[in-house]
């Protein structure tokens, strides 16, 4: 991976829908809803802080975007206090904020395809947090203070490397969806993992020493065990209760008028800081379009001075140069006469050369002739030589004087030229830096009168979404008030009805429950005892009939079915003690002490009765047939109309199966009662629950 690399910069459709979006959230009367997905943003640009902020947004969306960080620089979280729901999935964060459980509102978070490898522990802050979704991601393990989210209801970590779950996650009773990968964990163990959400939060709660309930159970509104506690059976309950509503309402309605004069006069407060806010606003507006006229025609007038200067200094410039260059082709001219005069005389020079050399040879033809002795022909020849030579070299120096004198002079008016050009050129090039400089002090300048501008105009704008919101919320008040007021007398009169219907049914209560209270348990107890299953019946008549006489005669014949339950003898009684009865099932301690003396007594008497002689072999002695104790009788009057089979009142549609002690109601199926903490019918606490098998 490169150390240095380049931001990717979102392409103009992109853009175009970051701001289409932006422009949308902060229309009046827009929704709580900010989306900025597919915009191809690498950070939340601040821009969208400050809309959930101000405009108390409720539903963030960011999904599909290149972001790697929740929280760009500058900014806080506290912005997004209000957002209830957060979609950023498909991104490319490697990790949530350390203080991500700021967001107490959060109802559901989705980070589902990103690259997260672990979870900040103050997710556990997050109260409010039903669904969370962390599905393909690159997480080894969950911290344990998601056991704190009490409110959780979905959450899904399918996709990932996670083999362990914490076993905190037993505290979170309302956990409905657990999605996973069972193959690949460890703890619970597959089979558990691979049987759904019920059998993981069973596992882990039998893990921490926990009963497990079902969500269901936790899920049900605070209010109606509430309601069930303050409606208990008492005579002058009911009409205290009334009467305290009634003075709770005519305390809530007068307090409610005091709120509402006090609403209305802050709301003329409002209307009137809102129009002298705009006045002033409007005066601003003025006076920065006057000074930025102002300062548009001062820069439109300095610009065409500048200007004029330029054509002026450029025309000067011009016949400058045209000058130098005249006499640059002057100097070049006399330059060339000088150089073809120096041609001329170096042919001249040529000419005479030969001149000399023909008079040489005709000197010498002479000097054969007139035989001229040898000395004066070499002194003549010498002098000759010398003064030829002589003339040469003073032609050659006064023509290399006159070369480099117009070298010189022609190495000078260059520089010159070069250097005119070059101070030129600077004068020119600071002119445009002056005029450059002068302009981009006055775009500047107008660029900040055009943000202070529009930041004043999004003031104003919010200030007047707030006045419009307010003004909504007071006409649904104002409706809200009206509805109020006629339920309020709605619920008056219905008060009074109830009262004198609960008066009526109340006189005929008292008249009736002292009569069939009685009857009422014994009809119960009947119903229980014909109820019996058949392999109960069985065991209950294979056990011995001294033990069934003994149990009769201490009157504990309802023990019974558990004496034949565990198949309970005489002689396993004389080895049991009280703890063992009481583990059985006896609860009165006195009645498990004469239990044991008796079964004592009876295995003495038998043991002390002579033994009967053995009959001889073959012969059969004659049997009178065994005196059976007198059988139980019931002392409930009979019913023949219970035989009729009872429904369910929840569902009403399954047979009632399930009956609820201490009240002994039956009155629910298996499924419905499971749910149920008081009874549906007299509304007090259920300690447990038997379940009633029909014979047929």
């Amino acid at each position: 991976m490169p150390l240095f690399f380049r931001k990717r910069k979102p392409s103009e459709e992109a853009r175009k829908r970051l701001e289409y979006q932006m422009c949308l959230a902060k229309e009046a009367g827009a929704d709580d809803i900010l989306d900025i997905s597919k915009c191809e943003l690498s950070e939340i640009p601040f821009g969208a802080f400050a809309t959930c902020k101000v405009l108390q947004k409720k539903v963030l969306i960011v999904h599909t975007n290149h972001l790697t960080s929740l929280l760009p620089k500058s900014c806080s979280l506290l912005s997004l206090a209000t957002i209830k729901v957060l979609d950023l999935h498909d991104n490319q964060l490697t990790a949530l904020p350390d203080d991500i459980g700021q967001l107490t509102a959060l109802q559901v978070l989705n980070v589902e395809r990103n690259q997260l490898t672990y979870l900040p522990r103050s997710i556990g802050n997050l109260i409010q947090l039903q669904t969370l979704n962390v599905k393909d991601n690159r997480l080894k393990e969950l911290p344990d203070t998601l056991g704190e989210l009490r409110s959780l209801r979905t959450l899904d970590i399918s996709e990932s490397e996670i083999q362990r779950l914490p076993q905190m996650l037993a505290h979170v009773r309302t956990l409905e969806t657990l999605s996973l990968d069972a193959s690949s964990m460890v703890y619970p163990p597959q089979e558990v993992c691979g049987a759904g959400t019920e059998a993981i939060q069973q596992f882990l709660c039998k893990a921490s020493g926990l009963e497990y309930y079902p969500p269901s159970q936790y899920l049900l509104p605070v209010l109606e065990q509430d309601g069930a506690e303050n409606s208990r059976d008492s005579p002058s309950g009911p009409t205290d209760r009334f009467s305290s509503e009634e003075v709770d309402w005519q305390n809530r309605f007068s307090d409610y008028e005091k709120r509402k004069e006090q609403k209305m006069l802050e709301k003329l407060e409002f209307e009137r800081r809102l129009e002298l806010g705009q006045r002033e606003h409007a005066q601003l507006l003025q006076q920065s379009n006057s000074q930025k006229d102002e300062i548009l025609q001062t820069v439109k007038e300095e610009q065409s001075r500048l200007e004029q200067g330029l054509s002026e200094r450029q025309r000067y410039l011009d016949a400058e140069r045209q000058r130098l260059q005249e006499q640059l082709k002057q100097t070049e001219q006399n330059i060339s006469n000088r150089i073809q005069k120096l041609l001329q005389e170096n042919q001249r020079q040529k000419k005479s050369s030969e001149i000399l050399k023909s008079l040489e040879n005709e000197r010498i033809r002479m000097e054969q002739l007139m035989s001229i002795t040898q000395e004066e022909t070499e002194n003549l020849r010498r002098r000759e030589i010398a003064s030829a030579m002589q003339q040469m070299l003073t032609e050659s120096c006064n023509s290399r004087l006159i070369q480099m004198a117009y070298e010189s002079q022609r190495q000078n008016l260059v520089q010159q030229a070069c250097s005119s050009m070059a101070e030129m050129d600077e004068r020119f090039q600071q002119i445009l830096s002056w005029q450059q400089m002068d302009q981009n002090k006055a775009i500047s300048q107008i660029l900040q009168e055009s943000a202070m501008q529009k930041a004043a105009f999004e003031a104003l704008q919010v200030k007047k979404d707030l006045m419009h919101r307010q003004i909504r919320k007071q006409e649904m008040i104002s409706e809200q008030r009206w509805v109020l007021s006629s339920l309020l007398q709605q619920l008056l009169k219905e008060k009074t009805q109830r009262e004198e219907e609960l008066r009526e049914i109340l006189t005929e209560l008292e008249a009736k429950s002292e009569t069939k209270q009685e009857n009422y348990w014994l009809i119960q107890y009947q119903r229980l005892l014909n109820q019996k299953p058949l392999s109960l019946k069985l065991q209950e008549e294979g056990l011995e009939r001294q033990l069934v006489a003994l149990l009769v005669e201490l009157s504990a014949e309802h023990y019974l079915p558990i004496f034949a339950h565990h198949r309970i003898s005489l002689d396993m009684l004389s080895r049991m003690g009280p703890g063992d009865l009481a583990k059985v099932g006896v609860s009165e301690a006195g009645l498990r002490h004469q239990i044991l003396r008796r079964a004592q007594e009876l295995l003495d008497a038998t043991r002390a009765r002579p033994e009967l002689p053995k009959p001889p072999q073959g012969e059969v002695l004659p049997t009178a047939p065994e005196e059976l104790p007198e059988a139980v009788r019931p002392s409930a009057p009979c019913a023949e109309l219970e035989a009729q089979i009872s429904e369910c009142v929840v569902c009403l549609e399954r047979e009632a199966q399930m009956i609820f002690l201490n009240c002994g109601h039956v009155c629910c199926c298996q499924q419905c009662c499971q749910p149920l903490r008081t009874c549906p019918l007299c509304r007090q606490d259920i300690a447990q629950r038997l379940r009633i098998y029909h014979s047929r």
